[in-house]
């Protein structure tokens, strides 16, 4: 389980990830207080997390070529370098009380274009840090690190929120970008497959797309995910934070927040000890869990029924995520997981920014807890969706021992009945 460990890139990879994630539990919480502080207006915090998310799904596919055309540390490094400037910016904003809903939207918009262009490279650059048959292991200890690091940046961005503002959560943010940059200098590694440069950026989007469209499983996944995390962005994202403004307060909504990620912490450890052979159908089904988050938010939004609701989500969601991760190093090549990965991402996150967006006026329109439901609705169809895919539920699981030659030469299955024996699930954006 720890071998990953004995790989130096593979430290300093899974430290920048560590400290990235701890972070991103901060931001959000920070983000949508100062917002609400700002204006008061749940219309206005969905545009400002939905131009980041949308800026995000613009550039991701240029991420992906980027990653696979250039030192996967280099782009980790000057993605975290402008990350922690532009969010020292917003930081000065709200601390001064400068802040505009014009100037974060453009910051905002900025810091999404700074993620487009690192988590191709993040998600691409485990397999080369370490030996194919640890790609398991060396996944799911880079996601009990994160996870762990979610837990304490979910339960500080609560407490400095209600402590000291919103503020100097965002400052806490930018300098865990600067931190994280520190560390990626650390994941040196050998060369991808040599890609010669004097190929369009349209030639290798294309043959990014060959390869992940020629795998049923990827795209139907990644489908049901595109409807599920727009649900989930408008539902928890905006929505929860206003509820809880009205019922449990705002550090509790960062304890609910960290509760979750404990809750893929234990999901973690089990997914290191669980063996099935159809972990894709296994991770889908345990996708249902994502409603009750938002049934929650809906029906009963109180502490006790919140924490214990996001701690079997946050179990649940660990399932899918570590097979997917897995799953997606053992079968695409290296020379192209980056461009994969950015499809992947594109495709699950593209209708992001619409529900973010939109769900501010739907709320003002036919109630909270009414649009609550109505999402909690298509997180359930979603995944219903996901599981009438024959490709999905018959999907099998590679053998680690096998995980190198399948990454090479897995031919693609074109359709339900195809590859006999492929692999794994899909992840959360």
């Amino acid at each position: 389980m720890l071998a990953p460990l004995r790989h130096s890139a593979f430290r300093y990879l899974a430290a920048g990830r560590l400290v990235n994630m701890l972070g991103n539990g901060v931001a959000p919480i920070a983000l949508a207080f100062a917002v609400l502080d700002l204006t008061g207006s749940v219309r206005d915090l969905g545009l400002v997390v939905g131009a980041r998310s949308l800026m995000t799904v613009l550039f991701v596919l240029f991420g992906g070529v980027v990653a696979d055309r250039i030192p996967r540390r280099l782009v980790l490094v000057g993605s975290n370098v402008l990350g922690a400037l532009t969010q020292a910016v917003v930081a000065a904003l709200v601390l001064t009380g400068t802040a505009t809903i014009p100037l974060l939207l453009a910051l905002g918009a900025a810091n999404g274009i700074v993620s487009a262009l690192s988590q191709p490279a993040s998600a691409a650059a485990t397999p080369q840090t370490v030996p194919p048959e640890l790609i398991l292991p060396a996944n799911a200890l880079i996601r009990l690190g994160i996870n762990a690091a979610m837990i304490g940046g979910a339960a500080l961005g609560g407490l400095l929120v209600a402590a000291v503002g919103p503020g100097w959560g965002l400052a806490v943010d930018a300098l865990t970008f600067a931190v994280a940059a520190v560390a990626f200098t650390g994941v040196r590694v050998a060369a991808s497959p040599a890609k010669s440069t004097r190929t369009s950026i349209v030639a290798d989007l294309r043959e990014g797309w060959t390869e992940f469209t020629a795998r049923t499983w990827v795209w139907v996944v990644v489908l049901g995910f595109m409807i599920l995390n727009a649900a989930l962005a408008g539902g928890v994202n905006v929505l929860g934070p206003a509820v809880a403004e009205e019922t449990i307060g705002r550090s509790a909504w960062g304890l609910v927040l960290a509760a979750e990620t404990a809750g893929m912490v234990v999901g973690g450890l089990i997914a290191l000890r669980l063996r099935v052979r159809r972990l894709l159908l296994l991770g889908v089904a345990c996708m249902f869990a994502e409603s009750i988050l938002l049934l929650g938010l809906a029906l009963a939004p109180t502490i006790v029924v919140l924490l214990s609701a996001a701690v079997a989500v946050g179990i649940a969601v660990e399932q899918f995520a570590v097979a997917w991760e897995t799953s997606i190093a053992q079968h695409i090549p290296t020379d192209r997981l980056a461009r994969v990965y950015s499809y992947d991402m594109l495709g699950s996150w593209v209708a992001i920014p619409f529900g973010q967006i939109a769900v501010g006026p739907v709320a003002a329109a036919t109630g909270t807890r009414q649009t609550l439901l109505i999402m909690a609705t298509l997180v359930v169809l979603a995944v219903l969706g996901m599981l009438a895919s024959r490709d999905v539920r018959q999907l099998r699981a590679v053998a680690p021992a096998r995980a190198a030659e399948a990454a090479q030469t897995e031919p693609t299955d074109g359709g339900p009945g195809g590859s006999p024996e492929p692999a794994e699930p899909a992840a959360r954006a």
